[in-house]
């Protein structure tokens, strides 16, 4: 029987942190062993050290370390004007640091409208 688990607080954040280690090498050996790419999609949190009021966005993503170094390329999605979104390659070992800009319209995504 598998129970569900509610974690609250920084009290538990080590093992947390090994149940999300567990599942994203799970995913990895997934993606290696039938060749298909996983998404993981993660929420991100103002940072509100003394550091963050020197960065241009001071937005960091949640999962520490575990999340950064289980990810080969990672994006970042924000929302432009109207339905135009922004995908940034945030960090990738084989892809240089770029936008695209998107729009999500009733029929799907498409070209963002100039």
């Amino acid at each position: 029987e598998k129970k569900s688990h509610d974690y609250s607080g920084r009290g538990e954040l080590a093992p947390r942190q090994v149940a999300l280690g567990q599942l994203l090498r799970m995913l990895l050996r997934l993606a290696d062993e039938f060749g298909v790419a996983v998404v993981v999609t993660n929420q991100v949190v103002a940072q509100v050290d003394g550091g963050a009021m020197f960065q241009a966005d001071p937005k960091k993503p949640i999962g520490g370390n575990i999340m950064a170094h289980a990810s080969t390329t990672r994006l970042s999605l924000r929302k432009g004007r109207g339905e135009t979104r922004i995908c940034k390659i945030y960090d990738s070992p084989c892809l240089p640091e770029e936008e695209a800009v998107f729009a999500i319209n009733p029929d799907g995504i498409g070209d963002a409208k100039e």
